[in-house]
This record gives C-alpha cells, sequence and structure tokens, in this order.
C-alpha cells in the first residue's frame, strides 16, 4: 500500500458488471480532476486468444485437465500485476499493454484483436492507479497482489445473475454461440471458486447486485434482468476505516436501507449514485493523504 502514489482495484469476474464502477469511478475523477494510470486485468493474461485456445485443447487433450481457464495463475502472469502494484505504489511509474479484444480496438491501437500490444511506459505524474479486472486482490503460492491496493472494491452480483450477463454479452456482443458460453462457464468453475471468490473477503467494499425476478435457469433467461428490477447489497468490511456515514447515504438514497451493521441496500437504478457518494470522500481522503506525503 502506498500513500504517495495510490492504487484502486476494481474486481469482478467477466460479466459481473466491473464496468458500472469504472463508469462511476471517471465521474469522480473527472469532476475532482484526478489523473489516473488505469489498468485492464485482460493485458496480464498470459496468452493471446488464439494460442490460449491451442493451449486449453493441449490441456485437455494431454493432460486431461478440462478446467484450464483465464480465472487461474496457469493462465496469467500474477508476478508481473504484484510488480507493477508495487512499483507504482514505491515510484509512481511502471509499464502497461493492452489486450485488444475486437476490431475498434484493434483499429485504435493498430494489433490485431486477439493479441497485445507492447509493454509501454505509464504516463507521467499521475494521482493515483485504477485498475479494473478479474485479479486485483489475488493471492496465490507466487503472488500476493491484494497487498499493495489501497481501495479494494469487488463487483459480486449473484452467481445466476452473473452468468446471464454473460451469456447475453458473449452472444450478441462477441459472436460466440450459447453452447459455447456455457462450455466456458463450466471450463472456468473449479478456478472461479479457487481464486476468485476468495478475493472478496479481502475487499473494503463489495456491491453485490441481486435481482428480484426469476432466475433460477440462467441458460433460457430472454432478458437480463434490469436495474429497476433488481437490488444492490453493498457491504463494507470495516466502515470504521472509511468512516461511513450510513445516515447521510440512507438519506441521500431514496428506498435504501440497512440489513446488517455493515451492509446497506439501494435499489438497483441507484447503484452508480451510491458508488459515487460512497467513493467520492474516500477518494477525496487518499489524495489529502498523498498531498500532505508529497509535501
Amino acid at each position: 500500500m502506498s500513500t504517495k502514489h495510490p492504487i484502486i482495484a476494481v474486481t469482478g469476474s467477466s460479466g459481473a458488471g466491473t464496468s458500472t464502477a469504472k463508469v462511476a469511478l471517471e465521474h469522480i475523477f473527472r469532476r475532482e480532476g484526478v489523473t489516473a494510470a488505469t489498468i485492464e486485468g485482460d493485458s496480464f493474461h498470459r496468452y493471446s486468444r488464439a494460442d490460449m485456445k491451442k493451449k486449453m485443447k493441449e490441456e485437455e487433450e494431454k493432460n486431461g485437465c478440462s478446467t484450464f481457464s483465464h480465472f487461474g495463475p496457469e493462465a496469467n502472469i500474477f508476478p508481473e500485476l504484484e510488480n507493477l502494484f508495487k512499483t507504482y505504489g514505491e515510484t509512481g511509474d511502471g509499464k502497461r499493454r493492452f489486450y485488444v479484444h475486437n476490431a475498434e480496438e484493434a483499429e485504435h491501437h493498430g494489433v490485431p484483436a486477439g493479441e497485445f500490444t507492447d509493454w509501454l511506459p505509464l504516463p507521467k505524474n499521475t494521482d493515483m492507479m485504477f485498475y479494473e479486472g478479474l485479479h486485483g486482490c489475488v493471492v496465490t503460492e507466487d503472488a500476493n497482489v491484494a497487498q499493495h491496493v489501497d481501495l479494494k472494491l469487488g463487483v459480486v452480483p449473484v452467481i445466476n445473475l452473473e452468468w446471464i450477463q454473460k451469456i447475453h454479452r458473449d452472444t450478441s456482443e462477441r459472436g460466440y454461440s450459447e453452447e459455447a458460453v456455457m462450455d466456458t462457464i463450466q471450463r472456468r468453475m473449479h478456478d472461479y471458486v479457487h481464486y476468485i471468490i476468495p478475493q472478496f473477503k479481502l475487499t473494503d467494499i463489495n456491491f453485490q447486485r441481486v435481482p428480484v425476478v426469476d432466475t433460477s435457469d440462467p441458460i433460457i433467461a430472454r432478458d437480463i434482468p434490469t436495474a429497476d428490477e433488481s437490488l444492490v447489497v453493498i457491504r463494507f468490511r470495516k466502515p470504521s476505516r472509511f468512516d461511513v456515514d450510513f445516515p447521510f447515504l440512507l438519506n441521500m438514497i431514496t428506498g435504501s436501507f440497512m440489513s446488517r451493521r455493515n451492509t446497506i441496500v439501494v435499489p438497483g437504478a441507484k447503484m452508480g449514485m451510491a458508488m459515487e457518494l460512497i467513493l467520492t470522500p474516500i477518494i477525496h481522503s487518499l489524495l489529502e493523504e498523498r498531498r500532505k506525503a508529497l509535501k
């Protein structure tokens, strides 16, 4: 962890909705004049898209392993991610690359879809680092990424909702068949349990979207439950650390209520607003501590 160069990590699995947290933080950064070095979790995968397909086939045919996935350590470079966080916390510098998802990104980066860009230095004179991806708080035998993060945020929809969101996204936006997406979900389950879920006991704040409509069979669900058909459960691991003003939040967010002493529940449509209300003073505090340290 670093006072001079703080790091914020938003952690959630594919299709979990981390983009909502990303947008909320970008709004805060823009309003507060914060310059952030952004890191995409996909850029720390070990294999390109084509190489990953080959590796999965090889693992299954040679080793009988049908659980090799992007969620686990073998398909990622966790030590390099930890080293980036450590280096940035100490110096404010480091190197990053991008994973190119589609044709639009390929045109922007000049690299084919499914490949990585070169490693390049981070922008100079940033105020903090912002990571969004699968492994912002991961801990394995070879790497402890979580220890370097100053603010750990988890975005964790209930599992059936997560599957529905992934199925719809990958079939409509990425051109995969429903069968292919379900194969991916099943392949990832072992690593999901061992490397994704354990991160959420380390996160400072978890945002969990809970649908209030029937999602008992995510495979046949025709629509993703809307924000108005959901509640968001927000749990603070240690509310005293951030001086969370629950009465203020309850007053500002219509329809919210406390379910436990460290948990507030808000309407799904208020998720972005709740994030901004909660995170703005925390980021203020990180920036103030940074200014004092730099003096």
